[in-house]
């Protein structure tokens, strides 16, 4: 059925599979357009943005999951990791997070930071599995360009 994980940054063709990708998974909002998302991050640090694939039975690669890393010079931080519903819980979102720390590691970066929402308990759980803990910190946003 499917063979070895591929993990490798980001394509412009990927781009319909990530938004599908992030629609099954319950991470968008009316609020953040995803496509002006990847414009943004294809403009700052791309390398950081990393997808997931894996062989599908008719020899393509299938994007089955995706994570997006950030580096201010200070704290490094992760959006958007996201992994197929059918293919949770087979090691995909460890080997993204792992690979973007790496990544972050070699930048520098002494610290992540990764906000999730407080209702999505499994994340949460997933997260702590990785070695991440609460930090006693509040966050707050302030939008300066509307998406919509």
């Amino acid at each position: 059925m499917t063979t070895a994980l591929q993990i490798r940054p980001f394509e412009v063709g990927d781009e319909s599979a990530a938004v599908a990708l992030w629609r099954d998974c319950g991470l968008l909002r009316p609020w953040n357009d995803p496509h002006k998302d990847i414009a943004r991050k294809q403009a700052v640090q791309p390398g950081l943005f990393l997808v997931a694939l894996l062989q599908g039975r008719v020899r393509e690669n299938v994007l089955v999951g995706t994570a997006m890393g950030g580096y201010d010079g200070h704290r490094g931080s992760v959006y958007y990791l996201a992994v197929a519903p059918g293919r949770q819980r087979l090691a995909i979102g460890r080997s993204l997070m792992e690979r973007v720390e790496q990544r972050l590691l070699a930048m520098g970066c002494p610290k992540i930071n990764v906000l999730v929402r407080t209702t999505n308990v499994q994340v949460i759980a997933f997260y702590e599995k990785l070695g991440y803990a609460r930090d006693d910190a509040f966050s707050l946003g302030k939008r300066l360009i509307p998406d919509l």
